[in-house]
C-alpha cells in the first residue's frame, strides 16, 4: 500500500521504517527546508529501546547511548546527595536498558535507516481532505498528492490532528521553561554513569550521560509564558535563577554553550482519545503532545509506531478496522502517560509548595524500590511486553 507519512521527526521515521519492513510504499512530507532535531537529547526509557530494538537496530541504538547505570537525587543547595541507587534491579525488571541519546545522531540514525531520498524537504501541507477511498493532499508550493492512507505525525501543533477532531486544540503551558543542551561530561557536576538530577526552589538541573563522554542537560525553571528569550542571556539567567545553588550547578552553568542550548516553553495538550478519521491517522505528539516529566514522549510515540505498522499488517478487516484498532489500542494508555507527566510536573515544579516539600523529604528515605517502580509503571504495557 501507497502510505503517505507528514512529517519527518521521530514519530514518522520511526512508523516509516516499521511500514517499509512490511513491504508498503512509504515517502515522508517534510515542511522544513533542513531538519533539526527538537531539543539536544531524549531519554530513550527501556520500552522506547525495545521498539529500535524490533526494528533491528539494537546495535546502532548501543553505539549512540549513554552508560546509565545510576540514578541519583542531590540537594541544590547544599549539593548533599539526598538518594542514590543502581538502576539494576530496574533493567532486570523490564529486559532491556535504558540509553538517553543524542537527538540528532537518534535523528540521523532513523532518516538513514528509512532512506533519505524518500524524504521531501520543504512541503508544508495547506489542506487535506477525503475523497473517496484516497486522501488528497495540497501543499504550499503548489504540488497535490492522492494516498490511501495519510499519517500525521506533524508534532505538537498538527494540521493533522485539527483534521481529525475537527478543530484545533489549545495547548496548555505547564508552567516552567527548560533550557537543554549538550556538554562535554565531568565529574566535576556529576558521576560520569549516573542520572542526577539537583533538586529545591521547585527547580531541577539535571544531567544525562550520552554517547562520546557527554551530558545531555537540562534545567527547569517555574516561570510566566512569554518573557525576553535572548540567546545571549541565557548564562547570565541561569546564574540568576540559581544563585546560591552549589559548586557542581555552577560549574554546569560556567561550561555549557549558549549558542548551542534550546530554550523552551513547556506545554501540554488536554488527552483525546479520537486518533483517526476516515484514512487519516495520527501518532506521536500529533496524538497526545506531552511534558517531558516523565521521558515517554519519545517512548510513547515509538511505541505508537510499532503498533500502528503491526495493526495494518496483522488485521485484515480493512484500514479502518485497522485504524479502529490502533486507535483502541494506544489511547487509553497515552492518556495515561499525559496525565502522569503533568502530575509529576505539578510536584515536582512547586505548583503546591507543601507536596514539593513533602517529595523533597522523602527523597532523604527513598533506597530506590519505589522511584524505579514508578519508572517501570510507565514501561511496562507497552507493545512489545
Amino acid at each position: 500500500m501507497k502510505v503517505v507519512i507528514i512529517g519527518a521527526g521521530m514519530a514518522g521515521l520511526t512508523v516509516g521504517i516499521a511500514l517499509k519492513k512490511f513491504g508498503h510504499d512509504v515517502s515522508i512530507y517534510e515542511q522544513t527546508q533542513q531538519i533539526l532535531p527538537v531539543g539536544a537529547a531524549i531519554s530513550l526509557w527501556s520500552n522506547g529501546v525495545k521498539c529500535m530494538n524490533y526494528l533491528g537496530l539494537t546495535d546502532k541504538i548501543q553505539r549512540i547511548g549513554g552508560q546509565m547505570d545510576n540514578l541519583a537525587y542531590v540537594d541544590g543547595h547544599t549539593g548533599d546527595t539526598l538518594t542514590a541507587f543502581s538502576l539494576d534491579p530496574l533493567v532486570k525488571a523490564v529486559g532491556q536498558k535504558p540509553y538517553p541519546v543524542s537527538r540528532a545522531e537518534l535523528q540521523n540514525l532513523l532518516m538513514d535507516e528509512f532512506g533519505r531520498e524518500h524524504i521531501h524537504l520543504g512541503k508544508r501541507m495547506t489542506a487535506l481532505s477525503q475523497q473517496g477511498d484516497h486522501v488528497h493532499v495540497e501543499f504550499a508550493d503548489g504540488t497535490q498528492l492522492q494516498t490511501p492512507l495519510l499519517i500525521g505525525a506533524d508534532g505538537t501543533h498538527s494540521m493533522t490532528r485539527a483534521y481529525v477532531l475537527g478543530e484545533k486544540v489549545n495547548r496548555r503551558y505547564a508552567g516552567y521553561v527548560n533550557w537543554n543542551g549538550l556538554v562535554d561530561a565531568s565529574s566535576d557536576v556529576a558521576p560520569l554513569n549516573q542520572w542526577t538530577t539537583f533538586v529545591g526552589d521547585g527547580k531541577r538541573v539535571s544531567v544525562m550521560p550520552v554517547a562520546d563522554h557527554r551530558f545531555y542537560f537540562f534545567f527547569d525553571v517555574p516561570l510566566p509564558i512569554g518573557l525576553e528569550n535572548d540567546r545571549t542571556n541565557y548564562q547570565a539567567n541561569l546564574k540568576d535563577y540559581f544563585q546560591g545553588w552549589c559548586p557542581q550547578v555552577q560549574h554546569l552553568i560556567d561550561h555549557i554553550d549558549a549558542t548551542t542550548t534550546n530554550r523552551v516553553e513547556i506545554h501540554d495538550i488536554e488527552p483525546f482519545l479520537t486518533f483517526y478519521k476516515g484514512a487519516v491517522v495520527i501518532l506521536g505528539d500529533a496524538a497526545h503532545s506531552t511534558t517531558p516529566d516523565i521521558g515517554q514522549g519519545g517512548c510513547q510515540a515509538m511505541e505508537d509506531a510499532i503498533y500502528l505498522a503491526r495493526a495494518l499488517q496483522v488485521n485484515t478487516l480493512g484500514l479502518e478496522d485497522a485504524l479502529e484498532r490502533y486507535q483502541n489500542k494506544r489511547n487509553e494508555r497515552t492518556k495515561t502517560m499525559v496525565l502522569r507527566a503533568r502530575k509529576r510536573s505539578e510536584v515536582t515544579h512547586m505548583h503546591d509548595p507543601i507536596v514539593t516539600q513533602q517529595w523533597y523529604e522523602s527523597l532523604k528515605k527513598e533506597e530506590g524500590p519505589h522511584i524505579m517502580q514508578g519508572i517501570i509503571n510507565n514501561i511496562v504495557g507497552n507493545v512489545l511486553d
